[in-house]
């Protein structure tokens, strides 16, 4: 008997009334326990929160920004940030549901994303910032053209919005592709 497909997956601006699921998707993704069935997680080097209401409400408020919904059969399994940032665009708050990881949704998701930033606001480059120490996480993308600028940021230790560092080692690099 065949596999029936995965239904399509869609595409929406989020909005106010998304924030609770979104908010609990990113942290599943990242934190804790729940975000080791995935292969994103952050639980070995952050503990706390990835984000929390606030923060997701900002991005959706934010103009020039917007956070996309992905929804496959009216559930929500992924999610992304998108800015306009002049002549680029910002990619973040990627989170793919640990379950649904490994199968090709985050690559859709990105590819979708990176067409947007061309076709919105005719961005030449897109860019991100990825924990350094996240090796695995970098090959992905880099697999999926980005290039490591070795350019890095601080980390906001002391800020626990971001999480709780559990090592003083961490810092942000830059990463980019062309569009």
């Amino acid at each position: 008997m065949p596999t029936a497909q995965p239904a399509e997956l869609e595409f929406r601006p989020a909005v106010e009334a998304d924030v609770p699921e979104l908010v609990a998707l990113v942290e599943s993704a990242y934190r804790g326990d729940a975000s080791r069935a995935g292969w994103t997680t952050e639980a070995d080097l952050l503990d706390g929160q990835r984000t929390d209401p606030d923060g997701v409400r900002a991005v959706i408020r934010t103009p020039g920004s917007v956070l996309l919904a992905v929804e496959r059969d009216g559930e929500l399994v992924a999610c992304c940030q998108l800015e306009h940032r002049g002549d680029h665009a910002y990619f973040g708050m990627f989170a793919v549901r640990p379950g649904l990881q490994g199968g090709g949704l985050g690559k859709e998701v990105l590819a979708e994303a990176e067409r947007r930033c061309r076709e919105m606001w005719a961005a030449k480059e897109m860019r991100m910032t990825v924990v350094s120490l996240r090796e695995e996480l970098i090959a992905y993308y880099e697999r999926r053209g980005y290039r490591r600028t070795g350019e890095l940021s601080p980390f906001p230790y002391g800020d626990e919005r971001f999480g709780v560092p559990l090592r003083d080692d961490l810092a942000f690099e830059l990463l980019v592709k062309t569009l």
